[in-house]
C-alpha cells in the first residue's frame, strides 16, 4: 500500500483557502506565508492532476472538479482532528465506550437530550444503552456489564445517590370504559380490565403486581404500553413524564381513582465500581444529573416513599 502523495497540512491548506476567501486570510490564520499557501495548492494541484481554482477577473473560483476536492480534502483534515482528539482522550484516561443500564421510567426525553449533549462533547465515544425493568438494573451492576446504572433500588454492596422522584399515575384513553363509569373508581372495577404491564428484564423476575386484573398484556417495551393504552386496549400505571405529550394531547386521561391514583417511587444512580470511575462515565453521570435539576426540579428535589413500578 503507497503512502498518500498529498499531505494534511496540503488539504488543509486548500480548506482554509475557500473557507477565508484568500490566501491572505488562510495565510493569517494558519500562522503561515502567503507563499507557503500558494505552494500547497500548487502540489494539491500537481499531484492530484487537477486544477483547482481558475480565475474569474481577479478572483480565484472553485472549479467543479476543485469542489470535490475540497469537500473531501475537508474530510480526511477533520477525521484526522477526531482522531488525534481520541488518541488524546484514551491517554488521559478517556474510554472508548461507555455502557449504562437506566430503568425505562427515568423519562427517555430527557435520557436522549443527555446523550445528545455528551455526543457533541466526545462525538468519538460509543454509547450501549440497557432499557432495564426493575430487577433486570439490579442485574446488570451485580453482572459488572455496566459503568453505571439509573435505577429504583441500590442492590446490596453497592452505593448510589438519589437521582429524583418519579411520580406514577394511573391513565387510560378518554374513551375507555373506565372513565365512563361516572364516579370514583375501586381496584374491583380495575381488576375488571385489562392491565398492561411491562416485563421484567431481569433473568429471574420478582416483581409482584398490586392489581390482579382478570386481563393482563404483558410486553417488553413502555413505548408499546403506552401506544397500547392510547388505542383504548388497556389502562396502566405510567411515570408521569413519559406519559406527559399524551396527557396534554388528551390521547390518555389519568383514572378518578377513589385510592391509589398517584404513587411515588425513587431512581437512584449507582456506579458499579466507584473507585474505578472513568473520566467519559463519571462526565455522562454529571450531565444526567444536571438535567434533572434543570429540567425536573420538583422531581429532583422532594423525597418520595418507595412504590409499586409496574406499568
Amino acid at each position: 500500500m503507497t503512502s498518500p502523495k498529498i499531505t494534511l497540512d496540503q488539504w488543509a491548506a486548500l480548506q482554509q483557502v475557500v473557507e477565508t476567501g484568500s490566501y491572505a486570510n488562510a495565510a493569517e490564520r494558519l500562522h503561515k506565508s502567503q507563499s507557503t499557501l500558494s505552494y500547497a495548492i500548487q502540489q494539491v494541484e500537481r499531484l492530484s492532476g487537477v486544477q483547482v481554482f481558475t480565475l474569474q477577473g481577479r478572483r480565484a473560483m472553485l472549479t467543479q472538479a476543485g469542489e470535490v476536492l475540497y469537500r473531501q480534502g475537508k474530510k480526511l483534515v477533520e477525521e484526522a482532528r477526531r482522531v488525534e482528539q481520541l488518541a488524546g482522550d484514551l491517554a488521559h484516561g478517556w474510554e472508548s465506550q461507555i455502557v449504562l443500564a437506566v430503568e425505562i421510567v427515568f423519562p427517555t426525553w430527557l435520557l436522549l437530550q443527555c446523550l445528545a449533549q455528551f455526543a457533541k462533547e466526545r462525538p468519538q465515544t460509543r454509547i450501549e444503552l440497557i432499557e432495564s425493568v426493575l430487577g433486570g438494573t439490579d442485574e446488570a451492576l451485580l453482572e459488572s456489564r455496566v459503568d453505571f446504572a439509573i435505577g429504583p433500588s441500590i442492590p446490596q454492596g453497592f452505593l448510589g445517590d438519589r437521582l429524583m422522584q418519579v411520580r406514577y399515575v394511573a391513565a387510560a384513553h378518554p374513551d375507555h370504559p373506565l372513565h365512563r363509569q361516572g364516579r370514583a373508581l375501586t381496584a374491583d372495577d380495575l381488576q375488571r380490565h385489562r392491565h398492561l404491564v411491562v416485563r421484567e428484564t431481569a433473568a429471574r423476575r420478582s416483581s409482584k403486581l398490586s392489581i390482579s386484573a382478570d386481563e393482563r398484556w404483558t410486553v417488553s417495551n413502555k413505548a408499546t404500553a403506552i401506544r397500547a393504552a392510547c388505542m383504548g386496549l388497556g389502562f396502566a400505571w405510567f411515570p408521569e413524564e413519559n406519559i406527559r405529550d399524551e396527557l396534554r394531547s388528551g390521547l390518555l386521561k389519568v383514572l378518578p381513582l377513589q385510592e391509589g391514583a398517584v404513587r411515588y417511587g425513587n431512581l437512584y444512580l449507582i456506579f458499579a465500581d466507584p473507585e474505578a470511575v472513568r473520566p467519559g462515565a463519571r462526565r455522562l453521570a454529571a450531565i444526567i444529573q444536571g438535567a434533572v435539576k434543570q429540567f425536573c426540579p420538583a422531581h429532583a428535589s422532594v423525597e418520595a416513599e418507595s412504590a409499586d413500578r409496574s406499568l
